[in-house]
C-alpha cells in the first residue's frame, strides 16, 4: 500500500471513457479523500473522438475538447500530458510513466482505450499512409494531402466512412476498400447496405465491396517510398498518393499483458462486473475492457457505463458509498445513430435478427436511399431494427424494444401519407424507456426535469453523440419559451431588433452577448446561424460570403448558385418582369451551348442553365455579367421574380403597363434577404394573366391605379393574397410594398412565408393595414429608410465575387488541384439536351420475411 494516508488513484488514459470516469469520482466525492493522477498519452487533454470528423468541417481542437481546466483544477487532478505509462508494477503498486514518473497507487484505473488495426499488407508504412484515429491523424492527413490527389480508405464501418468522408472534402478522388460484401457490415444488413452504397456511389465515392488490400505500391517499390496505389485482393489496381487504414481497431491491452493481468484470448482485460481486473487494486474501463459478458465494446455508451460502475466501486474502497451507486456492469446497449457524409444510419437491438422465430418488416425506396427495417417476435415484440437515410424515427422505436408497440410494425416504417398516419411520439414511451444511450437516462428522468439545460446538467443527457436532444425536446414542459433554437432565448423578429439597434455587425458577437449561457462561446447550430446571417444581410451586412458570414449560409448560398440532385449547380441570370432583347437571349444560348448546359424557361419567366460544374461558375457568369445581367438569387431567401404579362402596351385588354412597373419592382428588391423566398408578380388588367393573387405580394391593374394584394403563395398548400390597398398611384403603391417588406422582414419567424406570416400576425389583414397603410405604431419612416438604405446598397454578388481573386478561389472542385474537374459530375442525353447519369431506382416496397 501507499505510505501516504491519502489514497491515490492512478488513472493511464485520458480518452472520452476516462474523462468520465474524472467526473465520476467528482460525483461520488471521491476526489475530496484522494489524490487522483492522470497519465496522459496525447499531447491534449481528453476531446469528442465521435465528432472527430467535424474539424473538417471547421471545428477546432478546442472546440473538440470535453476537458474544463476550471474542473481540474477544482478537483485537485493532477493531469499529465504527453506522458504515457510505460510499466506498471504491481508488487510494488507503482506505474511509471515514460518521462521517468513513478506514481505509488492504492487503485490503479486502465482507460487506455484501442489502437487502429493495419492489415499486414506490403507497403503499409510507405509515406502517405496513415491512419484515423487521433486529431494528430487528422492534421497529418490534411497536411499531406495538399500535394494528392487520389485517395484510399481501407475499411468501410464507421470509421472508414468518416475517413472517406473527410478526404472528400479535402478535394481528393476517394476509394473505398472493404473486404465485407457490403459496407458497415456490423450494423446494417444486405438491404441497408445496398441503400447506402447508392447513396454514396452517388456522391461521387468508389466503392469496392468484398476487396481486401493486398499491397501498398510505392514509387520505387522500396517500403518506406512514397504511396503510388494500391493492388486489391480482387485483382484490381488503384491509384492512389495517399492511403488510410480505418480497418477496425483492437483494444490497447499490453501494459496490462506486461504485468501479468489477465486477457482474452482475442484481447481485452478481463474484468468482472465491477470492472476489475484479475487483480483486485486495478480496474480496467472502456475499449481496452473484455467486459463479463465476454464482450470488447467499441461504443463510448458502454464506455461511460463501466466508468460509473468503477467510479462507485473505488468510492466504495474507500469508504464512500456514494449517493449514485452505479449498478454492475453487465453488458450494455450496442444501439448507435450516426450521420456518416450526410446520410443517416442507425441500428438497435437485435437488427440483424438472430432470435429464433423473428419476422423482419422491411420498407426500402430506392429512389430517395431509404430503407427501413424492423425486427419483431411472433408475438409482435419489437426486437430490433436497421434505419438508412431516414432514421428521424430512432429515438422513438429504441425505446420500445423488448416491448410491443402500440401501432402495427407496418405503420412504425411506412412513410406518413403511404397508409401510415402514425402520431406515435415520446410521450407513448414508459418512463423507464432509455432515451440516452450515451449516459443510460430514461424517460422519467428527463420528464423530472423542467428544461434542456437541467437535463444536461442533472443527468448528463443530451452531451453525448446529441442523437437525443429532439426526444428530450419533446418531452420536457412547454415553459412558453419562444427562443428561435437551444442558442438563443429570443425569436427571430427579437434578434433582429437586437443586431439593428445595438449595429452588431456578426453572429459571434451576438451569440456571446446574447445567447443562452450554455451556448455563449460555441458555434451555434444549423438554425440560428443562417437565420441570423439572413437578418445581417438584410440589414446591410456587405458581401455575404466575406469572413464569418461564409459559415452561416445554407449551402446554396456557399456558391451563389443551386446545388442539383448530382453536385452540378444552376444559374439563373436576372430578367426583370421577363422582357430581355434578342441580343441577351443570344448570349443565354451561346452560354448554354458552350459549357454543355440543360436549359429551361421557369415559371417565373426566367431561363435556368443546369448542369454547371463548380468550377465553371466564375467564367459563366463573367460572360453573363459582361452581356448585361446579374443574379436572379434563385438559390437565395430572397426575391426570386416579379412576374408580370405584357400588359397595355401590347393587349388590348390592358389598363396599365404592367412590365413596366414589374421591372420597377424587380430591380428595386432584388437581393432583397428575408425569412423566406420571395415572389410576385403584376397584372395589367383583372383577368390576372401574371397570376399575381398566388404571389406574396401581388399587383393588378386598375383603370385608376394599381392594386395591391399580399400575404398569398402557391406550392403544396396554396393560398390566395389578400388586397391591402386599392387604386394607388405608382409612388404610392412603391411605398406601401416598401413597407410591407420591411415589417414582414422584420418580425416573421425563420422560414415562414409572408402568408403563414400574415396568418399568425395578430389582428390579421386589419392589423397590418393599420401598421403600414395608417402607420398606427409609427414604423413607417424607419421602414421606409431601412428599404432605401437596401436599394442605395445593393451591389450584384456575381459582380462583386468576380472582381476580387480572394473569393474566386472557393470555386474549384479539388482545393489542392483547382484545374481538375469533378469527375462525379457526369450527364447522359435526353431530348437534345443532358441529364444527371444517375442509376435509375425504383421503389422496392414493403416486404416481410
Amino acid at each position: 500500500m501507499a505510505e501516504s494516508t491519502t489514497p491515490t488513484i492512478a488513472v493511464v488514459g485520458h480518452g472520452m471513457v476516462g474523462q468520465r470516469f474524472l467526473e465520476a469520482l467528482a460525483e461520488q466525492g471521491v476526489t475530496e479523500r484522494a489524490r487522483v493522477v492522470v497519465l496522459c498519452e496525447e499531447p491534449r487533454a481528453a476531446y469528442d473522438r465521435v465528432q472527430l470528423t467535424s474539424y473538417f468541417s471547421g471545428r477546432t481542437p478546442d472546440e473538440l475538447s470535453l476537458t474544463d481546466p476550471e474542473f481540474i483544477r477544482e478537483h485537485g487532478i493532477e493531469l499529465y500530458l504527453d506522458d504515457p505509462a510505460e510499466t506498471v508494477d504491481r508488487a510494488a503498486r507503482t506505474v511509471t510513466s515514460r518521462s521517468g514518473r513513478t506514481i505509488v497507487y492504492d487503485t490503479l484505473v486502465l482507460a487506455t482505450g484501442s489502437y487502429p488495426f493495419v492489415p499486414p499488407v506490403p507497403g503499409k508504412d510507405a509515406e502517405g499512409c496513415f491512419v484515423y484515429r487521433t486529431i494528430e491523424d487528422l492534421l497529418a492527413i490534411e497536411e499531406y494531402a495538399k500535394t494528392a490527389r487520389t485517395g484510399v480508405v481501407v475499411g468501410g464501418g464507421l470509421l472508414g466512412l468518416e475517413a472517406a468522408g473527410a478526404l472528400k472534402g479535402l478535394g481528393l478522388a476517394t476509394h473505398i476498400v472493404e473486404f465485407a460484401p457490403r459496407l458497415m457490415p456490423v450494423q446494417v444488413d444486405d438491404g441497408g447496405g445496398a441503400a447506402l452504397l447508392r447513396t454514396i456511389e452517388n456522391m461521387g465515392l468508389t466503392v469496392h465491396t468484398g476487396a481486401g488490400a493486398q499491397e501498398v505500391t510505392t514509387a520505387d517499390g522500396a517500403p518506406h517510398g512514397a504511396v503510388t496505389g494500391m493492388k486489391l485482393s480482387t485483382g484490381a489496381e488503384l491509384t492512389a498518393d495517399l492511403v488510410v487504414f480505418s480497418a477496425g481497431v483492437r483494444p490497447r491491452d499490453q501494459l496490462a499483458r506486461d504485468t501479468g493481468l489477465e486477457v482474452g484470448e482475442r484481447g481485452g482485460i478481463v474484468v468482472d462486473e465491477q470492472c476489475r481486473t484479475s487483480d483486485p487494486a486495478v480496474f480496467a474501463i472502456g475499449e481496452c475492457a473484455l467486459a463479463a459478458d465476454g464482450r470488447v465494446y467499441g461504443l463510448v455508451a458502454p464506455g461511460y457505463e463501466m466508468a460509473q460502475t468503477a467510479a462507485a466501486a473505488v468510492a466504495a474502497v474507500i469508504g464512500l458509498p456514494g449517493e449514485r451507486e452505479a449498478k454492475p456492469f453487465t453488458g450494455a446497449d450496442t444501439s448507435t445513430k450516426l450521420k456518416l457524409l450526410g446520410v443517416d444510419v442507425a441500428s438497435f437491438g437485435d437488427a440483424h435478427g438472430a432470435a429464433e422465430g423473428c419476422l423482419d418488416v422491411v420498407y426500402s425506396d430506392s429512389r430517395s436511399g431509404v430503407y427501413k427495417k424492423l425486427v419483431v417476435a411472433q408475438d409482435g415484440t419489437l426486437l430490433g431494427g436497421i434505419l438508412v437515410g431516414d432514421a428521424e424515427s430512432y429515438g422513438m422505436l429504441r425505446p420500445l424494444t423488448g416491448s410491443v408497440p402500440p401501432v402495427s410494425p407496418e405503420q412504425l416504417v411506412l412513410p406518413t401519407g403511404a397508409g401510415a398516419p402514425v402520431a406515435l411520439g415520446p410521450s407513448a414511451l414508459p418512463d423507464d424507456a432509455v432515451i440516452c444511450s450515451c449516459h443510460n437516462v430514461t424517460k422519467g428522468e428527463i420528464c423530472a426535469c423542467s428544461s434542456l439545460p437541467e437535463v444536461k446538467k442533472c443527468t448528463k443527457a443530451g452531451t453525448g453523440c446529441g442523437s437525443c436532444v429532439k426526444v428530450i425536446g419533446q418531452l420536457l414542459p412547454k415553459t412558453g419559451d419562444k427562443g428561435l433554437c437551444g442558442c438563443f432565448p429570443y425569436t427571430r423578429s427579437e434578434l433582429y431588433e437586437i443586431v439593428r439597434t445595438l449595429r452588431l455587425g456578426s453572429y459571434a458577437e451576438l451569440l456571446d452577448s446574447h445567447g443562452r449561457e450554455e451556448a455563449r462561446g460555441g458555434e451555434g447550430c444549423e438554425i440560428c446561424k443562417p437565420a441570423v446571417g439572413s437578418i445581417l444581410a438584410s440589414l446591410g451586412g456587405g458581401y455575404i460570403l466575406d469572413g464569418e458570414q461564409a459559415a452561416l449560409q445554407d449551402t446554396n448560398d456557399h456558391f451563389l448558385a443551386n446545388m442539383q440532385r448530382n453536385g452540378s449547380y444552376s444559374i439563373v441570370p436576372r430578367i426583370p418582369g421577363g422582357e430581355i432583347t434578342p441580343d441577351k437571349l443570344i448570349v443565354i444560348g451561346e452560354v448554354a451551348r458552350d459549357f454543355g448546359l440543360y436549359t429551361k424557361i421557369t415559371g417565373g419567366q426566367r431561363i435556368d442553365m443546369f448542369g454547371a460544374r463548380v468550377d465553371q461558375l466564375p467564367a459563366i457568369w463573367a460572360r453573363l455579367v459582361d452581356a448585361g445581367f446579374e443574379s436572379g438569387h434563385a438559390y437565395g431567401k430572397a426575391l426570386r421574380t416579379v412576374k408580370s404579362c405584357v400588359g397595355q402596351t401590347w393587349c388590348r385588354y390592358g389598363v396599365q403597363d404592367s412590365v413596366r412597373m414589374a421591372i420597377e419592382l424587380e430591380l428595386r428588391y432584388r437581393g432583397l434577404r428575408a425569412p423566406h423566398k420571395l415572389k410576385s408578380a403584376v397584372s395589367g388588367c383583372a383577368r390576372e394573366c401574371a397570376e399575381a393573387q398566388s404571389k406574396d405580394f401581388g399587383v393588378i391593374a386598375t383603370a385608376s391605379g394599381w392594386n395591391l394584394y399580399v400575404g398569398g403563395n402557391g406550392g403544396a398548400t396554396p393560398r390566395h393574397a389578400d388586397l391591402l390597398a386599392k387604386d394607388l398611384s405608382d409612388a404610392e403603391l412603391v411605398r406601401l410594398i416598401d413597407r410591407f417588406l420591411m415589417f414582414y422582414i422584420r418580425t416573421a419567424d425563420r422560414l415562414e412565408r409572408t402568408s403563414v406570416w400574415l396568418e399568425r400576425l395578430e389582428g390579421g389583414l386589419d392589423h397590418l393595414r393599420d401598421v403600414v397603410v395608417h402607420d398606427s405604431l409609427g414604423l413607417c419612416d424607419e421602414l421606409e429608410a431601412l428599404m432605401a438604405k437596401h436599394v442605395a446598397d445593393y451591389r450584384d454578388e456575381w459582380a462583386e465575387t468576380l472582381n476580387d481573386p480572394d473569393r474566386l478561389r472557393r470555386f474549384v472542385s479539388f482545393v489542392n488541384a483547382p484545374d481538375a474537374p469533378d469527375p462525379s459530375v457526369r450527364f447522359v442525353p435526353e431530348r437534345d439536351q443532358i441529364k444527371p447519369d444517375l442509376q435509375i431506382l425504383t421503389l422496392e416496397g414493403v416486404s416481410s420475411r
